[in-house]
């Protein structure tokens, strides 16, 4: 009887100093994995002139479900530039692809997001400029969702 005290004891006291020790930050925002979402952003290159490294984290499943293109827009909801991605990253999670040129000024804002073959685009995206930097923020999937049909578009899955 005293070992089950003893080991019970030693359970709660193993549980409190996890939680205690849980300095997880729940503000961050949580990428919703039915979509795909830009998790990170780098940028180099001249004005007018750039190459945009973009990360994405997406549920793929095959060529039936993945993450065919991630997409730069303007706050106005003009498409800049869209890297189309030939084939589905079921085992290269997050995964991260580079494309430009991109011709905006180092001051523009822009919007950086991800669109999904089967679901559209994600909220999770990337806004700011060269010049400022990249934040992470949510953005409305129905924002300028015109373009979804606009070229260059995906002509098939290779994997």
């Amino acid at each position: 009887m005293k070992n089950l005290l003893t080991y019970i004891l030693f359970i709660i006291v193993t549980v409190s100093a996890c939680k205690a020790n849980d300095n997880s930050d729940n503000s961050n925002i949580d990428v919703d994995i039915s979509n795909a979402e830009v998790t990170n952003v780098s940028v180099t290159g001249n004005e007018s002139n750039y190459s945009f490294s973009v990360e994405i984290k997406s549920p793929d499943l095959g060529c039936n479900q993945y993450a065919d293109w991630w997409e730069i827009i303007s706050e106005d909801g003009i498409l800049l530039y869209r890297r189309i991605l030939a084939h589905s990253h079921v085992n290269e999670q997050p995964f991260a692809r580079s494309g430009g040129p991109v011709a905006i000024s180092d001051d523009q804002v822009i919007y950086i997001r991800a669109h999904m073959n089967t679901t559209g685009y994600g909220e999770l995206v990337y806004k700011g400029s060269v010049s400022g930097g990249f934040i992470q923020q949510t953005l409305e999937t129905t924002f300028a969702n015109q373009v979804e049909t606009e070229e260059p578009l995906p002509s098939g899955c290779a994997f």
